[in-house]
């Protein structure tokens, strides 16, 4: 941790020199404030959505209708977490970070179409639909984020992403793994 502005500050998960607007695959995953199952619940290896987990999902797929240089991959809304895959441009997996390596921007500019964006859009569209419908609902304030950077990889992710309820039990997000370390948090 740092200081900025006199208070501690968490250092970035970022790559110190990676542009996150550049074309790529980009696994995500999102939390919920404290892991709260806000989203709904797993039975039988399956998702039940509440109302707030239904809207979560409908605006990861309006994600499309704000970033005109994104594609969606394999997702899955889970009780009190999101996991995605956002493509940025060019859908090349073999291909498409040698620019981002480089340090070199893409055409849709440093900020505007970048990883962060997309996800402050998405948390800020599902944060004011609770708000709107009265409900209690806050975000964890980070996201985490892999870049995928070949077809194996990309594979591996995907069956993780379809298999994820099953394996619901077993998550590391599962809130019987969770409250100690949520406790220790505080």
């Amino acid at each position: 941790m740092g200081l900025y502005r006199n208070r501690y500050r968490k250092d970035s998960t970022r790559l110190k020199d990676g542009d996150y607007s550049s074309s790529g695959y980009y696994f995500v995953t999102i939390c919920t404030k404290n892991q709260e199952c806000s989203f709904g619940d797993v039975k039988d290896g399956k998702v039940r959505l509440t109302r707030i987990g239904e809207a979560a999902k409908e605006y990861w797929q309006e994600i499309l209708e704000h970033f005109k240089n994104v594609k969606l991959d394999e997702y899955v809304v889970m009780p009190n977490h999101v996991h995605g895959i956002i493509v940025i441009g060019n859908d090349n997996v073999e291909t498409q970070h040698f620019a981002s390596l480089q340090g070199q921007r893409n055409q849709f500019g440093p900020q505007s179409n970048n990883l962060a964006s997309i996800i402050r859009g998405y948390k800020i569209g599902v944060k004011k639909w609770s708000t709107i419908n009265g409900m209690h609902f806050a975000w964890q304030p980070r996201f985490y984020e892999h870049i995928i950077r070949n077809e194996e990889s990309l594979k591996k992710i995907r069956e993780y992403i379809l298999n994820n309820p099953k394996r619901w039990e077993s998550d590391e997000y599962h809130p019987k793994k969770l409250t100690p370390r949520i406790k220790s948090e505080k």
